[in-house]
This record gives structure tokens, C-alpha cells and sequence, in this order.
């Protein structure tokens, strides 16, 4: 096969404005604001959290510019890391994304997909079961997710230029379509027994605790337990509003990337944060957000209730009627599609730089005919598909929460060690507000991983656990691979 030895720039401003925004939209602000509302149970504290979320990532994603412009190369955060610090943490951070971050997230947007195809085409439902492979029944469902991840590798490995074609169209569509959602909900369908519901308690939080989907008790919010609440909260709506950092893994393929990744940056958080704190003010201008488990309609149940957590399609519901299942199925199918091109196209870059320092597979650091690492593309769909087959990536995805974000406060304070260690390293871009908005993103995600740990352990710490597996793999890899 002929390889080229460079990536071809041909992502401008607009390109990657769209990966960033393309792959943070998927299908979670659909659905995780019922969990945030069984935590926080009020309308105030609901958008708090959403407002909270958005300004931690667009505090991270500014100061990220500041290291795209410095080092723009492929590979991004994971040769932020390596430059820092050390090899072993940037090596780290790219064996959690392969095992974990990346893959994990491309199977779970690709399940999500065959789950609201299902809607339209009910064979692709998870119950519908084709066989069964190594004593686990396998569904129409895997199969379609794992399909769909084989289309859109196949779609990336004909080059980046192909790759950003499915990423505008899917973005832009999905783009349009929350806002129209967005739209009528704000203007047009307000359910006046929802906002005096909402807007008559609208700071007074309860959390609602649930053992296997029934309630066993309802605390009152008061003094630190809200604190508590909003921060666990959190981790349903920074997962929302994650992957905005993948455009940085694409830094070889953006057309002057020490301006454009930083404005990307900027411009798509931004754009996603607006668009997320409008569609969670139309849901409650829709729907109350305290409801009840066992009512019969979707007002009833509220956000809290909503069934199976879909509240896009509960507000739906309530907008377009009986048809709302199948339009909100299309907007997710969208969207879900889009998101994945998006990580798909990024993800690969990671471990092509990582083959670059000799700790990931030789193969993995070559560029195909096209100037795509194929092989990295390859790898990590298979990998990818392994994970939908096992149907073990949402336990995965609720670990490594706690990782990610350890990951993005060591890379941000790694902004103040650059600093020092690389004083009169061109800086085309400065971190907005340094020292002191780097610093408060350290001091707030920071006080969310500490609540993690206290009221999450079962997810937290197997999540460490995952990310510390990459230390004796590291030191094999150097000893017997290298």
C-alpha cells in the first residue's frame, strides 16, 4: 500500500468549529437532565448545573487554546501531556482513551443510534436477538451499532476531506434541528401548569434516590448537601459536553491550526453550551421537573420520570403528539451519526502520535495513500466494535469520568509548567484570564472529583484503576516492544 509520510491540511475555521460542536452533540442532552433532576429536583438548580458545566468546559477549552497554538500537532492533549510532564503521563492519557474514553463513547453513540433506529425500523430492537456469541446474546442492535461504526471508518478512511463532508452535513442538520426544537418549546408550547410548578419552588432542590428504578427516599437540599448534589449532578451534563477537546487531535490536518483550533474552541463551546442552556429552559417550560413515577403521562411523570430518561422525547411528546417518538428518533439518529464521524475522524490521531513515540502499534503511526492513519482508523473501530459486543461500555463510560477529569486538570495546570519549563516558546494564543481562570477550572473540577469520591465511589475508583492498568504496560511496551 502506498503511505504518505504528512497529513494534508484541509480543516479551515468552519471545519473544525463543526467537529467541535459535532462531537459533543450526541444524544445525552436528550436524556441526562432526568438524572440531574432526580439529584438536584428543582428548575433553579437544574440550570445551575447546566450553567456551572458550561462555564468549567469553556474555561478548560480557552486555556486549551493556549497549548494547541504552542504545539500543534497531532495528537493534541495527549502531546500537551507527554510535554508537561513526562512520557508515562501522556501514554496514560492515550491508553485511557483507546481502552476507554474513545471507544468507549464511539460504542455507546453507536448503540444509542441502533436504539433509535429501532423506533422507526423496530428489528433493530435491543430485545430482537440474532445469536449468541461466547454465552452472551447478541442483538439487532450491537449488529447496527457496530455497523454504523464500520460505515463511518470506512467513510474516514478515504481521506480527511471526506470525513469533514459527513461531519458539516451531519452537524449543521442536528444543529438546526435542536434549535427548532428549541424554538417551539420557548415560543410556542409552554404548559402553563409546568412553570408555575417549576417557577414557584424554583431553588427548593430534593434529591431522589433510587434502588433498581424505585424511589426508597427523598432528602431535602440544604447548607452543603447542595453543593454535593449539583456536583454529582454534574457528571451526567460534563459527559454531555464532553469531546470538545478532539479538534486538538487533529492539529496536523487544520489549516493554520495556532489560530484556528483556538478559535474553534471558543466558537463551538460556545455555541453547544448556548444551545444546551435553551433546550433544558424549554423543558421546563414544558414539563415540570418534579414528577411521578407511576403516572400515566408525560407531564405527569415530569423530567425527573420521563420514560427510559428521554426527555427530548417527553417534550416531544408533549409538542408534536402522537409522532413525537418517531421525530425525535430521526433528530437523535442525526445526531448520534454526526457525533461519531466526529470522534471516529479524531480519536485515530491520538495513537497515531503515539506510534510516532514507539508505544502504540508501528502500523498505527502510518498514513495511508489518502494522508489518514488507516491503521489507528482500523484498530480502534475494532476495538470499538468489541466493546458493543460486550455491552460493558456504559459501565466503562461511568468510570472514567473521574479520569477524564483528572486528565483535564493536569493538562491545564500543565499550562503554568509550560510556563516555567518553555518560557520563550512561541505563544500565538494566551490562556483567556491567566492565571487566575486556569486556576479556578483547577479548584472547581478538582471539588467535583473529591465529591466523586465521596459519593461515587463504585464509579470513581475503577475508573483510577483503568487508568493506572497503563503503568505496567508502559514500562512492558518500553522493555519488549521498543
Amino acid at each position: 500500500m502506498k503511505t504518505d509520510t504528512e497529513f494534508k491540511r484541509g480543516l479551515g475555521l468552519f471545519d473544525s468549529t463543526m467537529i467541535v460542536i459535532g462531537s459533543m452533540i450526541g444524544s445525552g442532552i436528550f436524556i441526562v437532565s432526568a438524572d440531574i433532576s432526580r439529584t438536584v429536583g428543582s428548575a433553579g438548580l437544574l440550570l445551575l448545573v447546566w450553567f456551572i458545566t458550561g462555564l468549567v468546559t469553556i474555561a478548560a477549552a480557552l486555556s486549551y487554546g493556549e497549548l494547541a497554538g504552542m504545539m500543534p500537532k497531532a495528537g493534541g492533549q495527549y502531546v500537551y501531556l507527554r510535554e508537561a510532564y513526562n512520557p508515562l503521563v501522556g501514554f496514560l492519557y492515550g491508553w485511557t482513551v483507546f481502552m476507554v474514553i474513545q471507544t468507549g463513547t464511539i460504542a455507546a453513540v453507536a448503540v444509542a443510534f441502533a436504539k433509535f433506529t429501532s423506533v422507526l425500523i423496530p428489528w433493530f430492537s435491543e430485545k430482537h436477538y440474532l445469536f449468541a456469541l461466547f454465552g452472551r446474546d447478541i442483538s439487532a442492535a450491537q449488529i447496527l451499532a457496530i455497523v454504523s461504526i464500520a460505515v463511518l471508518t470506512v467513510i474516514n478512511l478515504g481521506g480527511i476531506t471526506e470525513g469533514k463532508i459527513v461531519q458539516n452535513i451531519f452537524t449543521i442538520t442536528k444543529t438546526i434541528a435542536l434549535l427548532g426544537i428549541i424554538v417551539l418549546g420557548l415560543f410556542f408550547a409552554s404548559n402553563a401548569h409546568a412553570i408555575s410548578a417549576n417557577f414557584s419552588n424554583f431553588w427548593g432542590g430534593t434529591w431522589t434516590h433510587l434502588q433498581d428504578g424505585k424511589i426508597v427516599s427523598i432528602e431535602q437540599l440544604s447548607g452543603i448537601m447542595i453543593a454535593a448534589a449539583i456536583a454529582t449532578a454534574m457528571v451526567g451534563s460534563l459527559f454531555s459536553c464532553d469531546a470538545w477537546n478532539n479538534i486538538t487531535f487533529t492539529a496536523g490536518e487544520v489549516i493554520n491550526p495556532k489560530r484556528t483550533i483556538p478559535l474553534s474552541l471558543a466558537i463551538g463551546t460556545g455555541i453547544v453550551i448556548l444551545l444546551y442552556m435553551l433546550a433544558n429552559l424549554s423543558y421546563i417550560l414544558i414539563l415540570p421537573v418534579v414528577g411521578n413515577q407511576d403516572a400515566a403521562d408525560v407531564a405527569g411523570k415530569g423530567i425527573q420520570f420521563a420514560s427510559a430518561d428521554r426527555v427530548g422525547t417527553a417534550v416531544a411528546s408533549y409538542i408534536f403528539g402522537d409522532i413525537a417518538a418517531l421525530v425525535m428518533a430521526v433528530l437523535i439518529m442525526i445526531s448520534t451519526f454526526g457525533c461519531n464521524n466526529g470522534l471516529i475522524l479524531s480519536g485515530a490521531r491520538v495513537y497515531y502520535a503515539m506510534a510516532k513515540d514507539k508505544l502504540f502499534f508501528q502500523k498505527a503511526g502510518t498514513l495511508n495513500k489518502k494522508s489518514v492513519p488507516a491503521w489507528a482508523l482500523i484498530v480502534q473501530g475494532l476495538w470499538a466494535s468489541l466493546l458493543c459486543l460486550s455491552g460493558t461500555y456504559g459501565d466503562l463510560l461511568d468510570y472514567v469520568v473521574f479520569a477524564v477529569l483528572i486528565f483535564y486538570i493536569l493538562t491545564v495546570a500543565g499550562i503554568f509548567i509550560l510556563r516555567k519549563k518553555m518560557p520563550d516558546e512561541p505563544r500565538p494564543y494566551k490562556a483567556f484570564g491567566y492565571p487566575y481562570v486556569p486556576a479556578l477550572y483547577i479548584i472547581v473540577a478538582f471539588a467535583i472529583c473529591v465529591d466523586l469520591l465521596i459519593f461515587k465511589p463504585s464509579f470513581t475508583l475503577p475508573g483510577v484503576m483503568i487508568v493506572l492498568s497503563g503503568i505496567p504496560v508502559y514500562y512492558g511496551w518500553k522493555k519488549f516492544i521498543h
